[in-house]
């Protein structure tokens, strides 16, 4: 909501971006700004009592950073897509606030996956509506690198950076062996159509690029799921997001 009503003037120059609801004119920038702090307050007002602080907090600073940095920065420099990419980062990062209370090593691994994912994954996508963007007076990678030559070996680069965090959350106890190896080979394929992209420089290995980086995500997280090592079944979470050890039932003299 608030990027609409931000870019609206821009967006209406861009073909994937013309139909939106703003920059179609059957919502106004003014309604688009108020419904954004409307869910962002109403955001915050369920994640305080049934989470924690620290997942509101969290949350609320990454709509500062997603709409009062980022978005701004996409019309002066090509550093947006970092800062888009540290925003990316933080949902799982709440997620494990929201469970623990705390943010701990495998929640700073979590959000590395999601920032170095999101690299690949979104200059695929600038590569192939490089042209729409340029139009849209948005300064993006693709934008300012008419080979492409830039843009495929960050693409690689990031690719390949996928994989220490997934070893991280192996050597941090949080997942398996299974999770640890699968990773590696999961990681390797996105790097390897990261590396078919660097070839070619054509939208179809761009366009295999962006749909490997989909099918990447879910998979990765279903096998984390089903490989996970510390369940947190053993904390009882309140409210306020606090944990407790597990109780030692007593156990009375007589019964000995």
């Amino acid at each position: 909501a608030f990027i609409q009503a931000i870019e609206g003037p821009g967006d209406v120059r861009m073909n994937r971006t013309k139909n939106r609801p703003v920059p179609a004119g059957r919502i106004s920038r003014t309604h688009a700004a108020y419904f954004g702090l409307f869910a962002t307050i109403a955001g915050v007002a369920i994640l305080c009592p049934t989470s924690n602080g620290l997942t509101a907090f969290l949350g609320v600073a990454n709509v500062v950073l997603y709409a009062g940095f980022y978005t701004p920065l996409k019309t002066r420099s090509s550093t947006n897509t970092l800062v888009g990419a540290v925003v990316g980062g933080i949902p799982p990062v709440m997620g494990w606030t929201a469970a623990t209370g705390s943010i701990s090593a495998g929640a700073l691994a979590l959000g590395a996956l999601l920032f170095f994912w999101q690299i690949p994954h979104f200059l695929a996508l600038a590569w192939m509506y490089r042209d729409d963007y340029a139009r849209g007076g948005y300064k993006m990678v693709s934008t300012m690198d008419p080979s492409g030559r830039r843009t495929s070996i960050l693409a690689v680069l990031y690719s390949l950076g996928l994989i220490p965090p997934c070893l991280a959350l192996y050597f941090l106890g949080n997942a398996s062996w299974v999770f640890g190896l699968t990773s590696i080979i999961l990681s390797a394929g996105m790097a390897l159509a990261a590396l078919m992209f660097a070839a070619s420089r054509s939208r179809k290995d761009a366009r295999r690029l962006f749909f490997t980086s989909i099918l990447y995500l879910p998979v990765l997280t279903v096998l984390l799921c089903l490989t996970v090592q510390t369940p947190l079944d053993h904390l009882t979470v309140s409210p306020a997001g606090l944990s407790s050890p597990p109780t030692v039932p007593f156990i009375s003299p007589d019964a000995q």
